[in-house]
């Protein structure tokens, strides 16, 4: 085998070598990538569920005061007509 034959193998083997290097490289590049976005995706999810239970505690306080604010409008007016408890 001469010199130039044995330099080509040889050279052949080390960028065979390198693009395994990128490949291996590039996959964990990508899983990283996949990991963090499956990481923020349920982070999302974990935020829009506490919004929703935020925002349904916040309409059941609204109504609830609606409703108190109904009867006390209610009491007001049987007071008023002398129908109500405080005659």
């Amino acid at each position: 085998m001469s010199s130039g034959q044995f330099n080509a193998g040889q050279a052949h083997g080390q960028a065979r070598a390198k693009t395994e290097e990128w490949v291996e490289s590039a996959k964990n590049t990508a899983s990283k990538a996949h990991d963090k976005a499956c990481d923020a995706a349920g982070q999302t999810q974990q935020q829009a569920q506490r919004s929703k239970e935020e925002n349904a505690t916040f309409l059941q306080q609204t109504g609830e005061q609606m409703a108190h604010m109904a009867q006390g409008a209610i009491d007001g007016v049987k007071n008023t007509l002398g129908m109500g408890d405080k005659k």
